[in-house]
Formats: structure tokens, sequence, C-alpha cells
């Protein structure tokens, strides 16, 4: 049972609690009062899970949840609901839904990165950032401001840990070069041509993949997610419910063996770089890889993004805000007078560029 489905009562006054970033405490907005969250004693490891124990859906009961999802019907959104919620609007697009009665069994979380800015902090990055764009609409940036309020979600991702050995072939070229004679401007001139001498080359690497991260549902567009990293997961907390107090969450959608095989592709590409780094040579050919893998193990964590969906204009925009850095990615619009001005200026700069160098000449 998550934070979402969870409700914290104030113990001076019965009313709901939620969980603060700006303080890191629960806080009741009625009365005030602060309560701080019991977490584990530090260092707190958050334990990872066998990989292929959860392939074979051996995992120990405790380890999944019972939860109540409702499907949105326009972006996908797969949302964890209270049972005393019945209907809302969808966080990513604002759509109305109505919730359903069934229920799902997912793998728990093990971790979670608490939101480090509220929403007024989060408003501030994203009208900042609209700032900055070029050819964006004046009123887009004052609209937004003024918009509906952002959504804190927390977002379910993947982590793999992995252990890897990999044996390869291909060849180090090495670059040396040969005097030629050539006929420039109907002269014979010397130059120096370059060559590459290519020579057979095997050996082995081995790497250990720490917390390889996959996002795991497919609400928002992965350009935008991608674009909110770096995520700092030394900062990761063993999951509480009070983190959730106030705040969406996600279900997953990606399930572990999809997310693994994109781990996959990561980590493979980091060994392809280190088999480069260790042919070494001018240039690299990789005939073949050959990767044993061990020891995978992962863990599901829940990271925080604010989001704001608007209409403006008759068209959806989508904006996300990293909860914990403040780094934004949207999706934006283009005033097609800025850009109409802009062209109109450079061809007046270019014609009194070109007039001045005609005056001149």
């Amino acid at each position: 049972m998550t934070g979402a489905d969870r409700r914290f009562p104030c113990d001076a006054c019965g009313s709901e609690m939620r969980f603060d970033p700006a303080s890191g405490d629960m806080v009741c907005d009625h009365c005030g009062k602060h309560t701080a969250i019991a977490t584990p004693p530090a260092p707190a490891a958050i334990r990872e899970l066998d990989f292929q124990a959860a392939l074979l859906s051996a995992l120990p009961l405790a380890e999944t949840e019972a939860v109540r999802i409702s499907h949105c019907p326009n972006c996908g959104a797969d949302l964890r609901l209270t049972e005393a919620v019945h209907a809302g609007n969808c966080p990513f697009c604002a759509t109305p839904f109505v919730a359903g009665t069934g229920e799902l069994r997912q793998i728990k979380p093990r971790g979670l990165l608490p939101f480090a800015l509220d929403e007024a902090a989060a408003r501030r990055a994203m009208t900042d950032w609209l700032g900055r764009l070029w050819f964006a609409p004046g009123g887009l940036q004052a609209y937004a401001r003024k918009g509906r309020r952002m959504q804190g979600v927390y977002v379910p991702y993947w982590t793999f840990d992995a252990a890897t050995r990999s044996s390869y072939r291909g060849q180090r070229g090495t670059i040396y070069y040969v005097t030629q004679r050539v006929i420039r401007d109907g002269k014979a001139t010397n130059v120096q041509v370059a060559k590459v001498r290519w020579t057979p080359v095997a050996g082995r690497v081995a790497r250990f993949f720490d917390d390889v991260l996959v996002l795991a549902a497919n609400t928002l567009p992965k350009g935008l997610t991608d674009g909110l990293e770096p995520w700092d997961l030394s900062d990761l907390r063993p999951y509480a419910p009070e983190w959730l107090s106030g705040f969406g969450a996600e279900g997953y959608q990606v399930d572990l063996r999809d997310g693994f095989a994109e781990a996959r592709r990561r980590m493979d590409a980091q060994i392809a770089r280190d088999v480069r780094f260790d042919i070494g040579g001018d240039q690299q050919r990789i005939t073949s890889i050959d990767t044993d893998i061990r020891d995978v193990t992962f863990k599901h964590i829940l990271l925080p993004v604010w989001v704001a969906a608007y209409k403006y204009r008759g068209q959806s925009f989508r904006f996300v805000v990293n909860g914990q850095t403040g780094r934004v990615q949207g999706e934006r619009p283009y005033s097609t007078w800025k850009i109409a001005l802009a062209v109109v200026a450079g061809l007046i700069l270019a014609a009194i560029v070109g007039y001045v160098y005609a005056m001149n000449g």
C-alpha cells in the first residue's frame, strides 16, 4: 500500500496531513503542526531483489501489493488511487476520469526520492524556463504563471544491477603518413596522406553496473523524461508511505522483462565504449562482443516530477519539472510573428552588410 492509498490524520486536530518538501516533515494545513517522518537508522540500505526470481513469479508475497489503478482514457496514464477517490482529473493531461473497481498486483516500491521542490518553486523554474525560450508566444509565460496548479506525481522507474564480463574481437587502427607527389595549380608538390594500418586484436573487459535507470511508464514522452536526468540516486530513501501524502503516484506499465531489455541496451552501449578504449590506437573496429552477465538484481523506485498540462489557444502543452533538481522540459509552441520578425530582421541586416561591402569595394 502506498501513501497514495493511505491517509495520515493529524493527532492534534484530526485533519489530513501531507508531506511538505520545504520542511521535509508531515504538515497539517489546518493547525500547522509539523511531524517528522520516521526513517530507518542510517545507513539504511535499500535491498535489491533477485531478477530471475521475479521473472519466475517467485518473489515473496510481501514484495508485492494489490493496488487500485485507473487508466486515463486520453494519455494512457495508470494512476494509483485511494479507496476514497472515485473520480478526478489526470495530472498528466487534465482529462476527467472515473475510477474502476478492479485491483492489480504489482511489485512494491523499494525506495523513492522525496520531493525537494514545492509547487511554488517548481512553477518558478517552469516560468523561468519559458522566459528563456526563443520564439515562444509572449502570452504563454503569463498564462502558465496564472494557470492551474502543477501536480506532483511520483513516477515509477526500475533500476538494475549486474556484473558483466565480455570477450571481444576487433581491429586496432594506427594512422601513419606517406608522401605523395601531386599536381596543384600546374605545379608538382609533395603532400602527406594519412593511411590506417589495421591490426587484429582480442581481449576482455569487465564492468559492474549499478542502478541502471529505466522509466517504467509510457505516459510522458521519453524525450521529456530523459531530459529530466540526471537524478541523484545517492539520496534514495527507503520507501515509506508518508512521503507520498499529498502527491499522486503512477503505477508501472513497463514490465520487469521489458525494463531489463532497455537496461541491457544501455549496458551493451557502455560495454562497446569500454571495448573501444581497451582496443586503443587511433581507430577501432569491433567484430564481435560476447558478454556473460551475472547476479542481476533490481528494485522498483519512485521519482518526483511536477507536471503541468495547459491548453493554450486550442493546443495542449505539457511541462515537467524534476522535483529534486528543478530541471525543466516541455512541449513548447512557437510564435509565428516572432519568427517572421526575426526573418525580416535577418534579411535587413544581410542587405545592410551587402550594401556596406559594395560601397567599400
